[in-house]
Order: C-alpha cells, then structure tokens, then sequence
C-alpha cells in the first residue's frame, strides 16, 4: 500500500552519509550540497517522521538512537532501488535482444524460413515465434505477449501500424481428379453447383470465398466448413470438393501434383502480407530490427521462396 510521506530517496541518501561522516558540513561537500542544504533536509525529514535524528555535539553531530534505530530501514530502501534498477537492465536487456513474432497459420509455410533469414543477418537476436488463427494472433498482439505479427488482412477493431511486405494470391483448388481442372477461364456461375469446403466465418480465407461470390451478385455454392488449412487440403487432395485457399499454402501439394489451382476469372485474387504492431507501440530493438528487415527484403524473400509456384 502506497501512503502520501513526502520523504524522498535525497532525503535517505543524506540521512545515511551524515550518518556515517557525524558532520554536516562533511556531508555537504561529499555531495556537492551547502551545508545549509543539509540540514534542511535533515529537518524535513525529522519533521515527516516526527523524530529527532541527530543532536549537535560541538562541530559534529551525533545520531539519536531513534536515528540509529532507522537506518537499517533507510538502507533496505536503496537495496530495494538497486535490485529494481538491475532488474530493469536485465529486463531491457532481454526486452532489446529478443522479438516475439506471432503470425497466422496460413503464413506457417513460410514464416519460419523468413524468420530464419532474418536470425542468420541478426545472429545476436533471439526470436520467440507463436503461430495462430486470426483471432489469436490478434489477441496475442492486444495482451501484450507478441510485438510484431505477420497476418494477411489488418484487423478493424485494432488500432494498429502495418506494413505491408509481399503479395498474398488467393487461388481455388481442386483434386487433379476434379473435372472443374480440364477447364478454363472457369465463370463464378459455373462455380455455384460444385460442392466448396470453406474456414470459419471471420477467417481471411472465408472472406475470399463470400466476397467472390456475393460481390458479383452469385449466390454463394454449397459448402462445407473444415478447421484450418491443412484439413481442407487433405480433403480437396481426397476429392470432397474445391476450396479456396492461400497459394502460399498448396506449394509442396501443387509440386508433389496431388492438388491443381483452377483458371478462374478473377483468380488469383492478389492481397497483402503485412508486418504488424499495435498503435504506438513502442519495439524494443530486436522487434524493430526484423519489421525493418521483413519490410526491406520480404517481397526478395517471397519472390525467391515461391519461384516455382505459378499462377
């Protein structure tokens, strides 16, 4: 509980010198202070604890043993302040040298080789790394537990800075069985009679899918939702139906030939990849360092690691 004294942390530094030196005048000039500043000081203090301190004893001073009774107090003070003062530096330290990156399952295919690139230019930096959905990236960023993120669309109900460091395609996919994959220039219309496994309403996915429909005036196809991407490729590779999903996702699957992305009209729809803070937020320099270098060489990595994924 914090009371209203008005003693200081001056007040206890002269307090234990005159103390140790029994003089005023010799506290003074120890800290560069008049003499009258001193006892000043001395006086305001006695008058807060309503105590006497010391006694005059010809030029010197002598402690009361009230005094004497309250200095072990006033030294357990300044302990207090350097444990809290090295504290702070190991904190800052830790706080400096290590960024927390959270970033949403889509961006799990890559994320983690970006952030390897970024430790082998930073060796001296230590990165904490959490992958979620949206909502817990987002979530990781308000509470505080995460600096920076790497998400695809900028939250609304969060005030935040973003910077945007590659493109994000979208594309539609299919099992190379499908009989939607002999055709091309495929119509949205065309589209509506085939079954569509989709994410979770709010997902950046799902968005893509209702936005690509609705937005033309097409109603929106039978669909079926799965959790997260890796269940909605496995089943589209077991030809439960089409799906839309990040084409940063079905790489290795469109390599390995066990999915195919669908000549769409309209597809594929380009959007971001952001680096994001909180607005305001203050990054320590391990944090600052990789926005600064995932925002410098992000598109270079992108373009590099998805080479051979064509469109």
């Amino acid at each position: 509980m914090i009371n209203d004294t008005k003693i200081t942390l001056r007040q206890l530094q002269i307090f234990l010198l005159a103390m140790e030196q029994r003089s005023f005048a010799q506290t003074a000039k120890s800290l560069g202070l008049a003499a009258s500043a001193v006892s000043m000081q001395m006086t305001n203090l006695a008058d807060e604890l309503g105590v006497e301190l010391f006694e005059k004893e010809g030029r010197s001073i002598r402690p009361t043993p009230m005094a004497t009774a309250l200095a072990p107090y006033a030294e357990k003070v300044f302990e207090t302040t350097d444990a809290m003062t090295n504290m702070a530096g190991d904190l800052k330290g830790d706080w400096d040298q290590r960024a927390r990156i959270s970033m949403v399952s889509t961006a799990r295919n890559f994320g983690p080789h970006l952030i390897q690139a970024f430790q082998e230019a930073y060796p001296d930096k230590e990165v904490e790394v959490s992958i979620h959905n949206r909502r817990g990236v987002i979530s990781a960023l308000e509470n505080r537990q995460a600096d920076l993120a790497l998400m695809g669309r900028t939250p609304r109900r969060v005030e935040v800075d973003a910077r945007r460091f590659a493109n994000h395609p979208y594309v539609l996919i299919a099992a190379p069985t499908h009989p939607l994959v002999r055709f091309r220039k495929i119509k949205r219309t065309d589209l509506v009679p085939h079954k569509f496994l989709v994410r979770e309403k709010g997902s950046g996915t799902r968005m893509v899918h209702d936005h690509f429909f609705l937005d033309h005036g097409v109603p929106l196809p039978n669909a079926q939702q799965i959790g997260g991407n890796a269940d909605i490729k496995n089943a589209v590779m077991a030809g439960m139906g089409v799906a839309f999903i990040s084409g940063h996702t079905v790489a290795l699957e469109k390599q390995a030939g066990k999915l195919c992305i669908l000549d769409v009209e309209g597809m594929p729809e380009l959007r971001d990849w952001f680096v994001i803070r909180l607005k305001g937020a203050v990054l320590g320099s391990a944090a600052q360092a990789f926005s600064d270098f995932v925002s410098a060489n992000g598109e270079q990595f992108m373009d590099a690691f998805f080479s051979d994924l064509e469109f």
